[in-house]
This record gives C-alpha cells, structure tokens and sequence, in this order.
C-alpha cells in the first residue's frame, strides 16, 4: 500500500532530502581515510555545511524578512556581505585550530570562501518562492471568501411576490374551504424549507432541485388555474437524478417564464429537462409582449441576470447559456455538465 503523507509535512520532507543528499555528497566522492596534507576530510565538510545549513535558515527566516524591502534593501546587502566575511574568518579559524595539516593555497581559500555564497542565494530565492506561494494562497482564500459571500447573497434574493402570491391564494382556498388547500400548504412548507435550509449546501442531488421545480409549478398552477397552459417534460435516469448541481439554479428560468409570460394572448409556458451522460439540457419557453413587460417590476424575482453570476462562478468552462427573443417567443437554453 502507498505511503501518503500529509501535505502540511511536504516541505519538512523536501527540505530532510536535500539536506540529506548535501551532507551524502562528501563521503561519496572524498577519501575519508586519505590523510595527505592539504587535503580536506569528510568531517571539515560536514561541520562547514551545518553551518551554511543555518546560514540558510538564519537569511531565508530573519535576514531577508527584516531587512530585504524598500527602505532597507541596502542594508540586506550590507549584511550579506558582513556574513560572508564572518563565515570566511570563522572557517579559516577552525581549519588552522582543527585541521593544521590542509595547505592553505588558492583551491584551499576558494573553498573555504565560496560555499556560503550558494547557501545565501539559495535561502534568498527560496524565500521569494516561499512569499509568492503564500501570497498567492491568501489571495486564493480571500477570493473564495468573498465569491463564498456573493454566491451567499445571490442565494438569498428569494421573490417575496411569488411568496405573497401563494399566501394570497391560499388564503381564498381556505375561504371556501377547497380540498387543495392541505396539498398547497405541504408543497409551500416544502418548497420554503428548500429555500431556507438545502439552499445553503454547496452541492445538491438533481432529484431534489427536480422536485422543488415541481412543487414550485404546481403551486403557479394553484395561482393561475386555467389561466395558462404549462407543459413539463423530463427525460432523466435514476443513475442521473443522482448528478450534483448547484441549489436554486434552474428555478430563476422558470420563475422569469412566469414573471414575463403572463398577461399576453393565451399564455403557455414549456419546460423541458433532459439528461444523458451527465450533460444537462434545460429549456424554458414562454410568450413574450415587450408593451406589457415594460410595466413589470424589474427588482421581483431572481432575474436572469443573478443566474448569469451563479453560472459564471461555480460552471466557468461547464456551460453554456443561450437567450433568446423571437417571434414574440422568450426561449432559454441551459446546457450544463453535471459533477
């Protein structure tokens, strides 16, 4: 079974491997048991390089973050170059007390100068990789944050006309004491409890936001009656039904149906909804009179345009949205790839 590490830990493990390998590097290209003066044994290495190691902390952790900016870039410079000095004087200090047999020539000095040099580069890239990662993943949260709050505010803007509407109409059925009056009440509890509670979820079955469309047309059938013809097709598979999609989102089309269709010539509504290999086609048709929308409320309902946002934020690149006015016809087409 594959070993899975944490991701917090990536880094620590990133950081033992090199080191690991900087400090297997002298034992497998040096002699340790070759004692030749001038020559420098494993064990010079492997305390120069513990120092550079925390040479490489000390700039990437406490140098670079107080001093590498604006004001003070010239101080960083001045630093780095005083570290250098130090760590060539320090190392030649120890070489002459611990190690009196290694020749002091040009490679001698070459070596016991440079190696820090890589260290501080090295340390001072790192941290501008580090800076940029962690910039970037904050922008990335206060991006989500803030697309979490404006998809929380587009979830919100519920039509308070329909709600009204329907208590209106509800309210005459109790007057004359109708059968469909417990039928309507159970389909508008389910449908506010739809609107207050699953609408929060990121993500929803399709069956679910299937059967808030239909008790939200049926409960329009229970206002209009006979006052408009509406056709519902849907052609979807179990194993379909069980596709994921954003709450709330295919109800704002039929509701403009409504909001728009409604005051012409024998008004029809036609909703069709089909499904095949997870691509979602959704189609919704009414009968369109500019004179008479010109009169609408323009701040009632969802609108079109909050859906638009919806789709733009959570479907970038899975969907397609087409409208469409025509022949006195208002047609939406929704294509969408379920997940």
């Amino acid at each position: 079974m594959a070993l899975k590490i944490n991701s917090k830990y990536i880094p620590a493990v990133f950081h033992i491997i090199v080191w690991s390998l900087l400090f297997t590097l002298p034992h497998l290209f040096i002699d340790t048991r070759n004692t030749k003066p001038g020559f420098f044994p494993s064990s010079f290495f492997l305390i120069t390089n513990l120092y550079n190691v925390g040479l490489f902390y000390l700039n990437a952790f406490v140098f670079y973050p107080l001093f590498f900016n604006k004001r003070k870039w010239w101080l960083f410079i001045i630093i780095m170059a005083a570290v250098m000095m130090v760590s060539y004087y320090l190392k030649l200090f120890l070489t002459i007390q611990w190690y009196p047999e290694i020749i002091l020539d040009e490679w001698a000095y070459r070596i016991l100068f440079f190696p820090s040099l890589p260290f501080l580069i090295a340390s001072t890239i790192y941290r501008l990789i580090f800076d940029k990662i962690e910039h970037d993943k904050k922008q990335k949260e206060i991006i989500a944050e803030q697309l979490s709050i404006k998809l929380k505010f587009l979830r919100s803007q519920i039509n308070p006309h329909f709600i009204f509407n329907v208590l209106t109409n509800l309210v005459s059925l109790a007057r004359k004491k109708s059968e469909q009056l417990e039928p309507a009440l159970i389909k508008l509890s389910d449908l506010m409890r739809y609107m207050l509670y699953e609408s929060d979820e990121k993500k929803i079955t399709l069956s679910k936001e299937i059967e808030y469309l239909e008790s939200y047309v049926d409960l329009q059938k229970l206002r209009f009656g006979e006052d408009v013809r509406i056709e519902v097709n849907t052609e979807i598979s179990k194993e379909d039904l069980q596709g994921n999609i954003e709450p709330m989102l295919l109800i704002p089309f039929v509701e403009n149906a409504f909001k728009h269709g409604m005051g012409v010539d024998e008004p029809i509504i036609q909703i069709c909804l089909a499904v095949q290999n997870k691509k979602l086609e959704f189609d919704v048709e009414n009968k369109y009179n500019d004179d008479v929308n010109e009169s609408k409320d323009s701040g009632s309902g969802i609108g079109l345009e909050n859906v638009q946002s919806r789709l733009m934020l959570l479907y970038p690149k899975e969907h397609n949205l087409v409208v469409k006015k025509e022949h006195n016809l208002f047609h939406v087409h929704l294509t969408l790839q379920l997940k």
